[in-house]
């Protein structure tokens, strides 16, 4: 299998993992949303070490860490990640737990846009015809569902502009994806034992105070932070941004299913309509590739070509 299509995989399992965290994050609602968010953080951070321990590379991180504080440029670029990862974490958990997941989904169904646009635009990565039609149609899809929303999604644009811009770091740094995400996690440490260390001392911790289940779910935060942005990262080296991006809409769908069925959030025939064209787009952006595409292509190439040389 060659490096492309296992970008695409590892992209759909991502995405597939991203789907299915709402539900995960409604069996610790009970928590500050803040607080969970510290907990993600901490054990993400404590999980990713110990991986890096076991899998004997500690030795290679600490001489990408030596290179990394002379190149001033990198560094900057991953300490902005991180702070726009930990953003992007807070805004999701709460919004989840405050019942707006179609609000948190659709951010997401507008990120792969803005991912493509930063793709296209600071990347310089091209779009074939087919490609650029699925944009384009998937585009319509989500300005439709943004217009009929009935007010300004905040929400679903925080989302969507912290995380495009943390896959254009994501790109642009080009780490290991191990490496990348103990870096990022071990900048906001800190900040997320202090803040802990605060909630424990006034008594006010959910995670002391928390139940049985509630304790091993909040532990386990990290775990359910790390599979789905390893897989991201080793995707975001394998494949260009754009089809990242149209990949993304697997995500949301899959969060807007579980925000309708199963905790009852209103799907309206706005969301049914503006499907239609996002998974429309999918679809096409799937096949832009395919042999049969690419010949219809080049006849509509060749075809404005000889028609502007008979003019």
């Amino acid at each position: 299998m060659n490096q492309h299509y296992k970008g695409i995989i590892y992209a759909f399992i991502a995405y597939l993992l991203w789907g299915v965290l709402p539900i995960y994050w409604k069996l610790v609602e009970y928590v500050s949303p803040l607080e969970i968010l510290a907990h993600r953080i901490i054990w993400s951070f404590i999980t990713i070490t110990f991986f890096v321990i076991l899998s004997k590379k500690w030795n290679s991180f600490i001489s990408l860490c030596k290179e990394l504080l002379t190149n001033r440029k990198k560094l900057f670029a991953l300490i902005l990640a991180a702070l726009l990862i930990s953003g992007n974490w807070f805004i999701y958990i709460w919004a989840v737990n405050s019942n707006h997941i179609i609000e948190a989904s659709l951010g997401y169904y507008i990120n792969p846009l803005v991912s493509i646009l930063l793709g296209v635009f600071v990347l310089k990565e091209r779009l074939s015809i087919w490609q650029l039609t699925a944009v384009v149609i998937a585009f319509i899809g989500v300005i439709y569902l943004t217009v009929n929303f009935g007010k300004f999604p905040f929400i679903s644009f925080l989302l969507a502009i912290t995380f495009a811009l943390y896959a254009l770091l994501k790109k642009m740094i080009n780490l290991d994806a191990t490496f990348s995400l103990l870096l990022e996690t071990a900048v906001v440490f800190p900040i997320a034992l202090i803040y802990f260390g605060k909630l424990a001392v006034s008594g006010h911790s959910g995670f002391i105070n928390g139940s049985l289940i509630e304790i091993p779910l909040l532990i386990g935060a990290g775990i359910a932070t790390i599979l789905p942005l390893l897989y991201f990262g080793k995707a975001a080296q394998l494949i260009p941004l754009s089809y990242i991006g149209i990949m993304q809409y697997i995500a949301p769908t899959i969060s807007l299913i579980i925000g309708t069925l199963l905790y009852h959030e209103k799907f309206t025939k706005t969301h049914l309509i503006s499907f239609l064209f996002i998974w429309t787009a999918c679809i096409l952006f799937a096949f832009a590739k395919t042999k049969t595409l690419q010949k219809l292509e080049m006849r509509i190439f060749h075809k404005k070509e000889n028609q502007n040389q008979s003019a």
